[in-house]
């Protein structure tokens, strides 16, 4: 690895995530697994249970 490179993941690691950009990735993680192995899942079937779910932990 170039020391360049080295160089911007040190960077990128500090970057500060907000809990709205974790979820955001939670759910394109969910959205790009799920739909490998079902091409009718959605992403819009991803939010709906990401929602229920949520709302059940409040």
């Amino acid at each position: 690895m170039s020391d360049e490179l080295r160089i911007l993941i040190e960077k990128a690691r500090r970057v500060p995530v907000s809990d709205e950009q974790r979820e955001a990735q939670r759910r394109s993680f969910a959205f790009g697994n799920t739909s490998i192995e079902n091409a009718d899942i959605t992403r819009e079937m991803i939010d709906r249970q990401a929602n229920a779910l949520m709302a059940q932990g409040e």
